[in-house]
């Protein structure tokens, strides 16, 4: 799908390795915060068997939190559903550059207590065994991995 503005986005390089998950979260941070006007303070990817999971914090925008004061979760979560909807391609087609592998799948979960997006991809095929040592690296040690990216606020 092309750029609303026109300009054909770059390829994203093809990782591997201790940067995979990294670079998942950085580039899904920066197309929130460039299609969706707000990137999430948070996010953090895990590879496991065939399935990418990529849980966003914090990414709720003033307007959604109006609206979910006034008790209208319904509408924010048909909005995002919409938004998702239209992001399929391009997300599908960043995670398959980075990754080197076909996603067949995905679907996007929002959650508002606590703000949490959650992206999942299932690939046609199980991730190599590195990337699933990096996700479980990261989550016994999280301090060496980087995987967690930290978002800027709405308006930075």
């Amino acid at each position: 799908m092309p750029d609303p503005s026109g300009v054909p986005e770059p390829p994203h390089e093809q990782q591997e390795g201790p940067g995979l998950l990294a670079s998942i979260s950085r580039q899904m941070v920066q197309a929130m915060k460039k299609f969706y006007g707000k990137g999430p303070v948070r996010a953090k990817s895990y590879l496991v068997d065939d399935l990418l999971f990529v849980v966003m914090r914090g990414g709720t925008t003033t307007a959604e939190k109006t609206m979910l004061e006034a008790d209208r979760a319904d509408a924010v979560r048909e909005f995002r559903q919409q938004f998702e909807n239209e992001m399929a391609e391009r997300l599908i087609g960043t995670i398959e550059q980075l990754t080197g592998r076909k996603v067949l799948t995905y679907q996007s979960q929002v959650l508002f207590d606590p703000d949490i997006a959650l992206e999942i991809f299932v690939f046609d095929e199980p991730v190599s065994e590195a990337a699933q040592r990096e996700t479980a690296e990261a989550l016994l040690n999280p301090e060496k991995v980087g995987v967690e990216i930290q978002g800027e606020t709405e308006g930075s």
